[in-house]
């Protein structure tokens, strides 16, 4: 089996997860991929300083995508990728996290191999993982939690999606892509019957400059996303682990919030 830094294998494709964001968090493994690549199809929030871990010749390519704006679509990604294989290419295609936590990187392993071509996939450090450790927020415990799941926020259907059972005493959740969602979540998840008092976290640019870690309670997670201006890239850790935290508490007036609560109990 050719190696990464092998010259004459050439015609590849590596999947390389970069992390949260801090390039710290690479793996060596990454690192040697990136200086060895000939094209890199990058993610949008890929830190400057990782794509400057591959040679100055090699083309850097960037498909960012976001809630509202696709610089490509997905299929026209994968094509991207065979297409620079077929030249001889080593592709590294560098995306946030680990490819295979809400990356998509399922669906460009079988584009690649559908095209009879070699594909290697590195992991990464998800973003739960990273922005988690950041905020000193364990996602298990053993005295209050032996459970985490991790599920997309951001889908269609969301009151229709079955979430029974992933939050709750002793279960830790993890929403990735959900801040555009906050209100309806936690409404979600109050109706399948969550505690409004549940604490929760938000994890905001996790790793990155400008990082923030805010927790509230379940019924508050909306408005204070609202009133904290929180933007993605962010996740939402429900349970109480969060308690745990060094997150800082942003819960409003329990005065003002406190019969809501009581209603929804």
């Amino acid at each position: 089996m050719a190696t990464l830094l092998d010259p004459s294998a050439r015609g590849r494709v590596i999947l390389v997860g970069a992390g949260p964001g801090d390039p710290g968090l690479l793996t060596v493994r990454a690192v040697e991929a990136l200086r060895a690549a000939d094209v890199v199809v990058h993610d949008g929030l890929i830190d400057p300083r990782v794509l400057d871990l591959a040679p100055a010749a090699a083309q850097r390519i960037s498909v960012a995508k976001s809630r509202a704006r696709h610089t490509l679509p997905q299929e026209a990604i994968n094509a991207l990728i065979v297409a620079h294989v077929r030249t001889g290419s080593v592709v590294v295609r560098l995306k946030g996290g680990d490819p295979f936590i809400f990356g998509r990187g399922g669906e460009e392993v079988e584009a690649v191999r559908a095209a009879g071509l070699a594909v290697e996939v590195i992991p990464g450090v998800s973003a739960a993982l990273g922005c988690a450790a950041e905020a000193m927020l364990p996602l298990t415990h053993r005295d209050h939690s032996s459970a985490v799941s991790f599920v997309a926020g951001q889908c269609k259907g969301l009151s229709e999606q079955d979430w029974s059972g992933l939050a709750g005493q002793g279960r830790t959740l993890v929403i990735y892509m959900g801040v555009a969602t906050a209100t309806e979540i936690a409404d979600k998840l109050m109706a399948d019957g969550v505690a409004p008092d549940m604490p929760v976290a938000v994890l905001e640019k996790g790793t990155l400059a400008g990082h923030r870690a805010l927790k509230t309670l379940l019924a508050d997670l909306g408005p204070m996303v609202t009133r904290e201006g929180v933007q993605s890239p962010a996740i939402i850790v429900v349970g109480e682990v969060v308690e745990l935290s060094d997150a800082e508490d942003k819960l409003a007036r329990w005065a003002r919030l406190a019969p809501a609560l009581e209603e929804q109990a």
